[in-house]
C-alpha cells in the first residue's frame, strides 16, 4: 500500500521534528511518496508568501498532508498560516488528544481525553476593525450549521474511541446569543447518542476542573477560541505541548501536526523533541486505517520514552532528535 502525502517541514525546529518522523514512518511496511513543501516564515523570502500557492494545490491533490510548526511574523500583515489552512480546506475539527505518557515527567499519571475544537468560525474569523481612536470591536460568530458539525464529530468520535461521556465547554451564562447557540446545538445532537454521556461545563470552571481532576474527563467539544486555550492547559498536565500532537479534519482533507511553536531557539542544533510530532503521525496512520502500524509506533515510542538514556534536552537528558527517532526504529524492529 502506499499513500501520497505533502509534507511541510515549517520553521525553525519544524524540519528536524518532521524528517525525524518521516525517518521512522519511512522503516515502516507501507509506502509514502512524499510531496515536500515549503511554508511559513521562511517562505516569505523566496515566495512573497508564508502561504504559497503550491502548497495549497499539494495538499489539493493529495487530501492528506503532515505539517511541521510554522512562523507567522506579527505585525507584517500575513494572517496565520495555520488559520488560513484551516478556512482554506474548512479543516472544522481539530484534534488534540491529551495522554499520560509514562516516563514523561508529569503531577498527573491518568490523564486521558481528547479536545474537540471548532475550528472555522468564532473570534478566529478576524471580523475586528477600530471604532475610532480609542476602541477596537471583534466579531464572535457562532452559527448553527458549524456547532452542530462539531459537536456530532465529537460524539462520533467518543463512540469510535469507545469513550463514555462527551462533555460541551460554554460560557452561555454571559454570551447568551452566540455561546447560547452552540449550547442549545450541543443539547439537540446530544439526543441522537443515548448511549453516551452528555454534560456541560462553563469554560471557567472547567479550567478549574481539569487542573483538579482531568481523570474525570473523556471528550471535550467547544467553540474555537475555548478550544485553542484549553487545549495547551490540557497539555501542561502531560508534560507540555512536546507530547501533544494535533490533527486538522474536514470532509476530505486532514493536515496533521504537532501542537508546539517552532522554537527558534533551539533549531538547527538536534536538541528538539520529536514526540509530538511522532504522535501527530500515529493519528495520520489511524486515519488512513493503518491502525496496526499507528500501534506499533505508538508502542515503540512509550517505550523509548521509559528509558533514560533516550531523554531528550526537554526532558533533562541529551538525546539527539534524530538519535531518538532511530532509538523508535529499533524498537520497531
Amino acid at each position: 500500500m502506499s499513500y501520497d502525502v505533502t509534507l511541510i517541514l515549517g520553521d525553525g525546529i519544524g524540519p528536524e521534528v518532521i524528517n525525524a518522523t518521516k525517518l521512522i514512518l519511512d522503516s515502516c511496511p507501507i509506502k509514502f511518496n512524499w510531496d515536500i513543501v515549503e511554508a511559513g516564515e521562511s517562505s516569505i523570502k523566496k515566495y512573497g508568501t508564508p502561504l504559497p500557492q503550491n502548497v495549497i494545490d499539494s495538499i489539493n491533490r493529495n487530501k492528506i498532508a503532515l505539517k511541521g510548526p510554522v512562523t507567522t511574523p506579527i505585525g507584517t500583515g500575513f494572517k496565520s498560516v495555520n488559520v488560513t489552512l484551516r478556512q482554506t480546506f474548512d479543516l472544522y475539527a481539530n484534534i488534540r488528544p491529551v495522554k499520560t505518557i509514562a516516563g514523561v515527567p508529569s503531577k498527573y499519571d491518568n490523564v486521558n481525553l481528547i479536545i474537540v475544537r471548532e475550528n472555522s468560525e468564532d473570534l478566529y474569523k478576524g471580523i475586528e476593525h477600530m471604532v475610532g481612536d480609542d476602541a477596537a470591536e471583534s466579531i464572535k460568530i457562532i452559527t448553527r450549521k458549524a456547532s452542530e458539525r462539531i459537536v456530532d464529530f465529537a460524539f462520533n468520535l467518543a463512540v469510535k474511541e469507545k469513550r463514555k461521556k462527551v462533555t460541551s465547554v460554554h460560557k452561555a451564562n454571559i454570551m447568551k446569543c452566540t455561546d447560547g447557540l452552540f449550547l442549545n446545538c450541543s443539547r439537540k445532537v446530544a439526543q441522537n447518542y443515548p448511549e453516551i454521556v452528555y454534560e456541560e461545563m462553563i469554560v471557567d470552571a472547567m479550567s478549574m476542573k481539569l487542573v483538579m481532576s482531568p481523570e474525570k474527563y473523556d471528550v471535550l467539544v467547544m467553540p474555537n477560541l475555548y478550544g485553542d486555550i484549553l487545549s495547551d492547559l490540557a497539555a501542561g498536565l502531560v508534560g507540555g505541548l512536546g507530547m501533544v500532537p494535533g490533527a486538522n479534519i474536514g470532509n476530505d482533507i486532514a493536515i496533521f501536526e504537532p501542537v508546539h511553536g517552532s522554537a527558534p531557539d533551539i533549531a538547527g542544533q538536534n536538541k528538539a523533541n520529536p514526540t509530538a510530532a511522532i504522535l501527530s503521525s500515529v493519528m495520520m496512520l489511524r486515519y488512513l486505517g493503518e491502525l496496526d502500524i499507528a500501534d506499533s509506533i505508538e508502542n515503540a515510542l512509550n517505550l523509548v520514552l521509559k528509558q533514560e538514556e533516550y531523554k531528550t534536552f526537554d526532558m533533562g537528558g541529551n538525546t539527539g532528535t534524530i538519535e531518538f527517532a532511530k532509538a523508535v526504529i529499533k524498537e520497531l524492529k
